[in-house]
């Protein structure tokens, strides 16, 4: 297992996932109290931090199958600038995903882990 990534840890420990459509959110939540909300908003923070995680693990397989191929995309003479953007493209990619994937309202894991809160506390 790798170790988290500390700038992905500050989306979560922030509490900030992007908004989403009070439409996407379940029903329970949306007529639910301010403390009901805050936690499907830390359980949708974990859902996109582990999002996060899996497409940086993603890139980083896919660009280690890329650098055995031998092949060199800098034929052309274009030199590091184009690896330099190409880079912070690659970079970017898991973070946008993982807010694009939360603020369509996640993979359903942040109702799972709000249910399971929410289940815990009433015990």
């Amino acid at each position: 297992m790798t170790a988290l990534d500390p700038s992905a840890l500050s989306a979560f420990a922030s509490g900030s996932p992007p908004p989403i459509d009070e439409t996407a959110l379940p029903s329970d939540v949306r007529n639910g109290s301010k403390a009901q909300k805050q936690t499907y908003q830390a359980a949708l923070g974990f859902e996109q931090l582990l999002v996060q995680q899996l497409a940086q693990s993603m890139m980083s397989s896919a660009n280690g199958a890329d650098d055995s191929s031998g092949s060199s995309d800098s034929s052309d003479g274009s030199g590091s600038s184009g690896d330099a953007t190409s880079t912070l493209y690659q970079q970017m990619l898991p973070d946008q995903l993982a807010s694009a994937v939360t603020s369509a309202g996640g993979l359903g894991l942040a109702d799972q882990i709000y249910q399971s809160i929410e289940k815990g506390g009433r015990s």
